[in-house]
């Protein structure tokens, strides 16, 4: 069977777990690199079965990180995949009739089909959440910042029909933990900014973030697990905020403390 000619790239921290599934469903592709984020488990081990390029880099800023692990790709035309994601046969197929062609975009989005657990998240904007995943990097770049780095593209972008399946959460567990990990960087990130919000801000935000999701983008649909996916929208707000109001308040000690110390 003939290589399609890409390079997948998938970037790792202790994915043990997933790694082994997501790099099988990539061996259509004429090259997979692997830049792990120093893993205490067998990640490493795992991968370099499947591919011997397997490469470490401790990940500092999220978008330098990306980038860099971008240029160790032999090829021009890159896509790019997480070690909880799989490549589903039809969007191998249709990656396979893509480049049989001269192509005129520098990028394409991909549908993200996302589950918790068993159960596909299908509503509340959830799906199909299309992201730039295939890109050609001589034209494509992601914004060299900590948290939620936005891409730049030199070119235009074509839309791809076929799936990335994202099996993102195990359990309710793992979906709140994910949420207390985004809203630490959330905050980080506000109070770097030292953005401009108070409680009432937030709680517009909260309400209004939930019955989109619930309401509008017809969360409702997918029932229990739609109803908390909606409050787990207006939960990172609150949260967000919660930490960055902490921040605030620890900066305001320590400079009572600096000036009490000076005189």
């Amino acid at each position: 069977m003939e290589k399609v000619p890409i390079s997948i790239v998938v970037i790792t921290k202790n994915e043990e777990g997933n790694i082994s599934e997501c790099l099988k469903s990539a061996n259509f592709a004429d090259e997979v690199v692997v830049l792990d984020d120093d893993s205490s488990d067998d990640t490493v081990k795992i991968a370099s079965k499947f591919t011997d390029k397997v490469f470490s880099r401790k990940m500092d800023i999220e978008g330098i990180h990306r980038n860099y692990a971008y240029s160790l790709t032999k090829n021009n035309w890159v896509l790019s995949l997480d070690a909880d994601e799989r490549i589903s046969k039809g969007l191998g197929g249709e990656l396979g009739n893509l480049f049989q062609n001269a192509l005129n975009d520098k990028a394409y989005t991909i549908p993200i089909r996302t589950y918790i657990g068993k159960r596909w998240i299908r509503y509340g904007g959830w799906y199909p959440a299309p992201k730039v995943r295939l890109f050609d990097k001589r034209f494509f770049k992601y914004e060299e910042v900590e948290v939620h780095p936005r891409v730049f593209i030199q070119g235009s972008c074509g839309h791809l029909k076929n799936d990335i399946i994202h099996y993102s959460y195990r359990n309710f567990h793992d979906f709140f933990k994910s949420l207390n990990n985004q809203t630490t960087q959330e905050a980080k990130k506000w109070f770097n900014e030292k953005r401009k919000i108070g409680f009432l801000k937030m709680h517009r935000k909260f309400i209004d973030r939930f019955l989109k999701a619930y309401l509008l983008k017809q969360g409702f649909r997918d029932g229990f697990l739609g109803l908390m996916v909606a409050y787990g929208a207006g939960l990172y707000q609150v949260m967000s905020y919660a930490k960055y109001w902490e921040m605030l308040q620890n900066e305001k000690t320590e400079c009572v403390g600096s000036d009490h110390r000076k005189k």
